[in-house]
């Protein structure tokens, strides 16, 4: 019996740890992250021996890229944010 009641104790302590918060930020992060690996898709040739200059489009080299660095920078930020700061 004794051993029960430790593990039922233990669960009643144990705690994530992220809270909520962080959790929203990181669902954010994640988003940003497969929008830009979306919009980086495509623009290839069916023909190998045909170039399609689409490839090189601004939303494939500008857009995309910074969409995916912005969403590792608000993973980053979500690990980092502590929610039970108070100002």
């Amino acid at each position: 019996m004794g051993e029960q009641k430790r593990k039922e104790e233990a669960a009643k302590n144990s705690t994530f740890i992220f809270e909520k918060k962080n959790y929203t930020f990181m669902l954010i992060g994640v988003a940003f992250i497969v929008l830009g690996f979306i919009l980086m898709t495509g623009g290839g040739s069916d023909d190998p021996n045909v170039f399609n200059p689409e490839i090189y489009s601004w939303r494939r080299i500008r857009l995309a890229p910074a969409l995916i660095l912005i969403g590792f920078g608000i993973e980053v930020y979500a690990i980092l944010l502590n929610p039970n700061k108070t100002k």
